[in-house]
């Protein structure tokens, strides 16, 4: 880690990020509130020597990363809510053809046009898919400007590990504060050098083909076999901060922003002899199951709390199943949440039976 800290947004230590992870093609369409990383990469990006599109739509956007990504550039595209709804198709098909690239959505109050305001309500469309076909997405839920500008960075990684799309699920929160953030050292510029998959121009070379479409019998059922194994490898990425867990008879799953705010309130009661405990799943997919089922098994019990009205709740009921169950407070979008907007739930939740 470089010694240098820079005191920046969210959304800037975004642009950072993929800057020094070797991003050298964005593709972008302007929608509030991430407005700060096209502005940013408007003149960063050129002035690191690649390409900067402001496309004409988020359609176009999506599918100029699929462009770039079929000939193995590290690419990044970026929108919110109502605008990554409209990427999903090109997504579906970077998935299914196995292409590399990352996907920053940062989520603002839904649904339709809802507000500019913070919210959680895209955790179904973010880890279950979100657009046709049976395919996941990488999904990293940063919860601070150091870990925007971390997981930016490791996006890239994963992504071309994979050969997969990878999404970094933010919000106006994550987003627009200010955070001294200590930056790497930059990658050299890769582009997939030695890869036998990139279009690159034939030449004297065996054809290459990038497809998603498997007409031939048996052909697409061959395919999602290979996709399931590849999206099954993807649990030895498995991220989570565990905070106080080891004697909370109650756990708190929170992810994100809303995450860090609650572990405000965990150490807050915890100050007055409460045994709460905060586990805070970085990658929303694959998601941590292990670790919530661990604590399932020695009898902890769970209070889920999300920024909507109930979607990783879900996720946790499922990883605890048989063993445990989770309660869950969902505080509304449209409003801006503080740690003490959730101490009477949790107060509740360690109370309950």
């Amino acid at each position: 880690m470089s010694a240098k800290r820079i005191f920046i947004k969210g959304n800037e230590a975004i642009a950072h990020g993929a800057l020094d992870a070797g991003c050298r093609c964005y593709f972008g369409y302007p929608i509030t509130p991430q407005n700060d990383i096209p502005e940013m990469l408007s003149s960063a990006m050129p002035a690191a020597g690649g390409e900067f599109v402001q496309a004409e739509s988020e359609v176009a956007s999506a599918n100029m990363l699929l462009g770039a990504a079929a000939c193995g550039v590290r690419a990044m595209t970026t929108s919110s809510s109502p605008g990554v709804s409209l990427m999903q198709e090109a997504i579906s098909y970077m998935a299914g053809s196995d292409l590399p690239g990352v996907v920053v959505n940062m989520n603002r109050g839904g649904p339709g046009l809802g507000d500019i305001g913070p919210s959680q309500g895209d955790y179904f469309q973010s880890v279950k898919g979100g657009g046709h076909g049976d395919y996941r997405t990488l999904v990293l839920a940063p919860g601070s400007c150091q870990e925007c500008y971390d997981l930016t960075f490791e996006a890239f990684e994963l992504a071309f590990k994979y050969r997969n799309p990878v999404l970094i699920l933010g919000d106006a929160i994550v987003g627009q504060m200010k955070e001294p953030v200590a930056r790497r050292e930059a990658l050299p510029i890769d582009s997939a050098e030695g890869a036998d998959w990139k279009l690159t121009g034939r030449g004297q070379r065996a054809p290459r083909i990038l497809k998603s479409l498997f007409l031939e019998d048996g052909a697409l059922a061959g395919q999602n076999i290979r996709l399931r194994d590849k999206y099954a490898a993807m649990t030895a990425e498995v991220r989570y901060e565990a905070f106080e867990t080891a004697d909370a008879e109650l756990v708190v799953v929170a992810y994100g922003s809303i995450g860090r705010i609650v572990k405000s309130t965990v150490r807050a009661l915890r100050a007055e002899g409460l045994k709460v405990g905060l586990l805070r799943p970085i990658t929303l997919f694959p998601f941590p199951e292990a670790a919530l089922r661990d604590l399932a098994g020695q009898g902890k019990r769970f209070l889920t709390i999300e920024h909507n009205l109930g979607q990783m709740v879900d996720d946790v009921r499922l990883a605890v199943r048989g063993l445990a169950d989770s309660e869950f407070f969902g505080f509304l979008p449209g409003n801006m949440p503080t740690p003490e907007d959730f101490d009477a739930p949790v107060r509740a939740a360690v109370k309950g039976a």
